[in-house]
């Protein structure tokens, strides 16, 4: 039997370039999106595509419990094109929900089903300021004011919940996103990183990390992905095709 991966957040900027490489390897892949509208576009990928909410725990553990996967991965955001700083403000608070009880929904719907790993992505530009580049064990600015305390709050509970339950729990600190799908076409900001290869961290995740922390950006000096590179065989100029 094909082994199954449950992809919460398949319609999402990682998500359509992360799920073709799991189908291309054989893999059953459910995908979820909120959107009946993006459920053809889910098909067309070959995934068999969920309509539900992260915040419908009922409605999540019996999309999980019937797909019976072996792996569980979040890759779900909420955020505004290009990163409106007009929305900014109300997309933080919704992404915020999402990494606190979207991802205790999304644990306890794995932890029901029997699944054997979890992946969840999280953020490399949260860290407080500090000597450079910074790495995994950095303390994270959780007693930042504004969007960048609220934001580092809930990154912080989400690793804290995917490092504790009995899952496996990996997390991905993806650095600033840039290329199709992201609203940038190059890399902004510090400790960037390519929509394909942060993709390409997750793939790379299932089969050979080992639970923990990895941060997922190109040396620019900001942040250091030694410990990708060394454990999960990661490259930062990966590029879907290749």
């Amino acid at each position: 039997m094909n082994r199954c991966l449950f992809l919460a957040g398949a319609t999402g900027a990682i998500g359509r370039r992360l799920a073709p490489l799991f189908v291309a390897d054989g893999w059953r892949v459910i995908g979820t999106t909120r959107s009946k509208a993006k459920v053809t576009a889910l098909r067309a990928m070959g995934v068999e595509p969920v309509v539900v909410d992260v915040f419908d725990a009922v409605a999540l553990g019996e999309a999980v419990k019937d797909a019976r996967p072996d792996v569980v991965m979040h890759q779900l955001t909420d955020l505004p094109p290009g990163l409106d700083p007009a929305q900014m403000e109300a997309a933080s608070a919704r992404n915020a929900r999402i990494r606190e009880e979207g991802m205790r929904n999304l644990i306890d719907a794995a932890l029901r089903a029997d699944a054997k790993k979890l992946i969840a992505q999280s953020i490399a530009f949260a860290y407080s300021e500090g000597p450079l580049p910074h790495h995994e064990t950095d303390p994270l600015n959780v007693d930042g004011e504004g969007r960048a305390g609220v934001s580092a709050r809930a990154v912080a509970s989400l690793e804290t919940q995917v490092l504790e339950a009995p899952l496996g729990g990996i997390v991905l600190r993806y650095g600033r996103l840039y290329g199709p799908g992201t609203g940038f076409d190059t890399a902004t900001g510090a400790g960037p990183v390519h929509v394909d290869a942060a993709a390409y961290a997750a793939y790379r995740a299932v089969a050979a990390g080992v639970p923990g922390i990895y941060n997922i950006a190109e040396d620019d000096g900001a942040v250091c992905s030694d410990k990708a590179k060394q454990w999960l065989g990661w490259n930062a100029s990966w590029r879907s095709g290749q």
